[in-house]
């Protein structure tokens, strides 16, 4: 079995470095220029779009915000990869893993935009007045691929709501641990098995509940836990303010291999810090586009915008206050067993803060299994127009998190690795062969813009655009909005 292990180890690091990363650096650049830099000159967007009013559905009740689609992915976004994926990529990669981080952050966000962007464009209506959508759908109706949509999906559930979800059950359990054993009390077996049944009734309470219910506890969760998350870091950053002048140095210098960590070649460095960081901040991988196209807005490169700070939020905030954490309190690097974010706020903060640390990385874990969940289910729809399989889907994923609780993560962390690495290059090859539709698409946004108007679209607003299953003037007011734009 280990031999095994280490042959798929290795097969998978060279998927990695010679397949997906190429790919994604590709697609990134040519989004950087066919957008002329969207994730940095529509920035204020990014933070308006979050403030509009998502309009009523027939019942009466409230439609999915923008802020609540970007809550949703956030909660899968925000979790396990910000504590311990940063800490298992500076362990293993050094300090420069983070140097990787950032500068993929920054240039994928593109990507990130551009695949949200195709979600709301290609999205349906749902029976409720709703929206769903996602990559499976712009491969449907965009290329004219439903098979491809089909493989997609199904990769999509072996990664989230299957592998992903054992990893967040096993960090979930682990931070429990900790804290019980934070206030002396003993643990073992017996305890797992405990958390793992409490955990798993959680996970059943909120998702049964449904989407609504989903979005309505990530609003409230997501916003707290990472304010409390970034105010620890932030003090730790304060008391220890001495060092990260040596931390930024120790990024810098490493990440480019003039100095060397637990002997991580720069190979490595790269490789952990792109991993790591795509599992983080998910972009390209096509998990977001899911949550973002539930969204209601009036033009698609506003939740495209959305997402796109999402990417930004996740590491250019939450996993740097995770690297400074580690790095400003004397890391072990080498051993990718120890939580170096938890023991680096216990050496800064003392016990209590290691008792909210748990808290915290629960509560992180806790909304990234719901919002995996979420993800299972989209793809569930769209491949079957049968109910009762999602509640087999939810009955599965409810006893994944009791499993995870209690298994061994050695093959599941590198089985997740497998399956994200094909899911990212699924939609990757998607993303760019639609390349035109969200240049398109952005341009009638930009044009309207500059015409002064708040941009509206409608299937009308890009002559020849082909496949759209919403965006029918519902009102004459939406169509009047866009021929003004145009005259002007």
């Amino acid at each position: 079995m280990d031999d095994l292990l280490q042959q798929t180890l290795t097969v998978n690091d060279q998927f990695w470095t010679w397949g997906i990363i190429p790919l994604i650096v590709l697609t990134s650049l040519v989004y950087l220029v066919l957008t002329r830099g969207v994730q940095f000159r529509l920035l204020g967007q990014m933070f308006r779009g979050l403030r509009e009013d998502p309009g009523s559905l027939p019942d009466g009740t409230k439609n999915i915000s923008a802020f609540q689609a970007f809550a949703i992915s956030s909660a899968a976004r925000v979790g396990t990869g910000n504590i311990v994926g940063v800490s298992t990529a500076i362990a293993l990669g050094g300090p420069g893993a983070v140097f990787w981080m950032w500068l993929m952050a920054i240039v994928v966000a593109a990507t990130a935009f551009a695949e949200s962007t195709l979600a709301q464009v290609y999205k349906e209506r749902t029976p409720e007045g709703g929206f769903k959508g996602g990559p499976a759908y712009y491969m449907r109706h965009g290329m004219g691929l439903p098979w491809m949509g089909v493989v997609f999906s199904i990769i999509l559930i072996f990664t989230y709501p299957i592998s992903f979800n054992m990893v967040q059950a096993n960090t979930f359990t682990g931070a429990v641990n900790d804290s019980l054993d934070g206030m002396g009390v003993t643990t073992g077996d017996g305890t797992s098995i405990v958390i793992g049944l409490v955990l798993a009734s959680l996970t059943a309470a909120v998702i049964f509940g449904g989407l609504k219910r989903i979005a309505h506890f990530t609003q409230l969760a997501v916003p707290i836990m990472a304010l409390v998350y970034l105010l620890i870091g932030t003090a730790i950053v304060i008391i220890n303010a001495g060092e990260i002048p040596g931390a930024l140095s120790d990024i810098v210098t490493s990440a480019f291999g003039v100095e060397e960590f637990a002997g991580a070649t720069i190979g490595t460095v790269i490789l952990m810090g792109v991993r790591r960081g795509m599992f983080s901040n998910e972009a390209g991988m096509g998990s977001a586009p899911n949550a973002g196209a539930t969204a209601s807005v009036t033009h698609p490169v506003k939740q495209g915008l959305t997402q796109a700070f999402g990417v930004y939020f996740d590491t250019l905030f939450i996993c740097t206050i995770s690297a400074f954490i580690i790095l400003t309190t004397n890391p072990v690097f080498g051993d990718d067993e120890i939580n170096l974010v938890t023991r680096g706020v216990d050496a800064a903060l003392g016990g209590w803060a290691l008792q909210v640390m748990a808290l915290i990385l629960m509560l992180f874990t806790f909304t990234s299994l719901i919002g995996n969940y979420y993800y299972g289910e989209s793809s569930i729809k769209y491949m079957f127009d049968k109910p009762y399989l999602i509640y087999v889907l939810r009955a599965v994923v409810v006893g994944l998190a009791f499993v995870g609780s209690v298994a061994s993560l050695g093959t599941v962390w590198n089985f997740a690795d497998v399956t994200m690495g094909l899911m990212a290059t699924v939609n990757l090859i998607a993303v760019l062969a639609l390349s035109g539709v969200t240049y398109k698409v952005l341009r009638d946004y930009d044009e309207q813009r500059r015409a002064g108007l708040d941009p509206v679209f409608t299937r009308e607003s890009v002559p020849g655009l082909k496949g759209l299953q919403a965006w029918e003037p519902d009102q004459e007011t939406d169509t009047e909005t866009v021929a003004r734009a145009y005259e002007k």
